[in-house]
């Protein structure tokens, strides 16, 4: 497998303390392009409460109905999906605006 993009670019990698993660090949990446590791706290399944709920989201709209005839495909059909899913989808918990509509509205009451 490849990473498309620069790793040194990179700054944290966040998991949880599952132990597919804790392997010789993530430890040298890490350490050859200093990026630093963010563990969740032992015990404490909330921290990545955001980031699951999440991918089951996206898993359940997105590719869950959809089957991909290649690589190039998924890739584009993603983007379109994050797109809508960052400027149109209402998000309850958003009080029902979109991520950036939210964002913009945050923005001003900070200013």
């Amino acid at each position: 497998a490849s990473i498309k993009g620069n790793l040194h670019d990179i700054q944290l990698f966040h998991t949880d303390r599952g132990n597919e993660f804790k392997n010789k090949l993530i430890d040298e990446t890490l350490t050859t392009f200093k990026i630093g590791r963010s563990l969740s706290m032992k015990g404490c399944p909330y921290d990545n409460a955001v980031a699951e709920a999440t991918f089951k989201i996206i898993k359940t709209e997105f590719a869950n109905q959809k089957t991909f005839a290649n690589l190039s495909q998924l890739t584009l059909e993603f983007g379109d999906y994050v797109n809508w899913f960052n400027k149109l989808r209402i998000h309850g918990t958003l009080g029902y605006l979109s991520p950036l509509e939210y964002k913009k509205l945050s923005l001003k009451k900070v200013v």
